[in-house]
C-alpha cells in the first residue's frame, strides 16, 4: 500500500499558500533548499510535476491544482479538529467551486447561484467563467464541483460527466422605451430591417434565433454581435437597437437596463444545465441551485 508523506504535502501546501519557497521557508523555519527538496520528493512520489517556473514565479500545474485543493481540505480539517476539541466552533463555510459558461447570461447565473449562499448552511462560492469545454475538463480533475452551461456536455467528451437539466426559457426581445413602443404593435414582423444586437454565431441562442428568423421570414439588421451577454445588454440600453434575453429574467432585464419588452417568442428556447462529475448531485449548494431553478426561475417561463 502506498503511503502519502504528509510532511512533504505540508511543505508543498505552504509554498503555494505563502506564494513561494522563501516565504514558506520563513513560515516553517526551515531552509529554502530543504523545502525545495521535500517538494521534489513529493513530486517523485506522486509521479507528476506540481509546480513549474514561469519567469521568476512558481505556478501550479494541472495536477498541482488538484493536489493543492486536497491538501487545503486536509490541513483545514486538521485545524478545525483542533479547534473543535478545544471547544471553539470553526465557522468555516462549505466550499463550492462553480464554472459558468461564458454564454450564460449574468442575471441567469446570479439567480441560479444566489440560493447556494442564502441557504441555511453557510456556503462560500468560487466562480470561474470560461468556455464550456474548458470548464468540463476542470470537472475531471476536481477543480470544480459543478458547471452551469447553456449546452449539455457533448457525448464525445473525453471525461465522464453527467448533465442535469435545470430548466428552459423562451426568449424576449427588448429595447429602450420609445423604440419598444414603436416596434411592439407589429412584432415579430417589426424586426425586419431593425438594428438588432445578437450573441455570436458560436452560441446555442444564436443558432436558435437564426432558425426562428428563417422560419418566420425575418431579416433583422445585425448591428452587433457579442460573446458577453452583459455587454450586449449594455449596448441595448443605449436605445438604438433591439436585443434578446431569456424570458425567465424579463423583469430583471427591464429594471436593470431600463428597457421595455418588444415581444416574446416561446419558439426560441434556451436550456440550462448543471454538469457534474457525479450522477447523483450531493453538494448542498448544488442541490439549492437545482431546486430553485426548477421551482422558481424556470417554472413556466418557457411558455410566458
Amino acid at each position: 500500500m502506498d503511503w502519502l508523506n504528509y510532511h512533504h504535502l505540508l511543505y508543498f501546501w505552504t509554498v503555494v499558500r505563502e506564494g513561494g519557497v522563501s516565504k514558506a521557508a520563513e513560515k516553517l523555519r526551515l531552509s529554502q533548499p530543504t523545502i525545495s527538496a521535500q517538494v521534489k520528493t513529493l513530486e517523485g512520489a506522486l509521479g507528476d510535476r506540481l509546480l513549474e517556473r514561469r519567469g521568476r514565479t512558481l505556478v501550479l500545474t494541472d495536477v498541482g491544482r488538484v493536489v493543492y485543493r486536497y491538501a487545503d481540505e486536509i490541513f483545514t480539517a486538521g485545524r478545525e479538529l483542533q479547534e473543535t476539541l478545544k471547544g471553539r466552533p470553526s465557522g468555516r463555510a462549505l466550499q463550492l467551486s462553480v464554472g459558468v459558461a461564458n454564454a450564460v447570461p449574468k442575471l441567469i447565473a446570479y439567480r441560479l447561484l444566489r440560493p447556494a449562499i442564502e441557504g441555511p448552511e453557510a456556503v462560500q462560492i468560487t466562480c470561474r467563467e470560461d468556455h464550456p469545454d474548458q470548464l468540463v475538463a476542470q470537472l475531471a480533475v476536481h477543480a470544480l464541483d459543478v458547471v452551469i452551461s447553456d449546452t449539455p456536455a457533448p457525448p464525445h467528451a473525453r471525461v465522464k460527466v453527467f448533465n442535469h437539466l435545470l430548466g428552459e426559457s423562451g426568449t424576449t426581445f427588448f429595447a429602450a422605451g420609445p423604440l419598444a413602443r414603436r416596434l411592439r404593435r407589429r412584432f415579430p414582423g417589426s424586426l425586419n430591417g431593425t438594428p438588432t444586437l445578437l450573441p455570436t454565431i458560436n452560441t446555442a441562442l444564436r443558432r436558435a434565433l437564426e432558425r426562428w428568423f428563417e422560419a418566420e421570414d425575418l431579416h433583422p439588421l445585425v448591428a452587433g454581435e457579442f460573446e458577453d451577454s452583459a455587454l450586449l445588454k449594455a449596448f441595448g440600453e443605449s436605445g438604438h437597437a433591439v436585443f434578446p434575453a431569456p424570458t425567465a429574467i424579463e423583469r430583471e432585464v427591464c429594471r436593470h437596463y431600463r428597457v421595455a419588452v418588444v415581444g416574446r417568442t416561446p419558439s426560441v428556447l434556451e436550456r440550462y444545465y448543471a454538469i457534474s462529475a457525479e450522477r447523483r448531485l450531493k453538494h448542498p449548494g448544488v442541490l439549492a441551485i437545482t431546486a430553485t431553478a426548477r421551482t422558481e426561475l424556470f417554472s413556466g417561463s418557457a411558455n410566458s
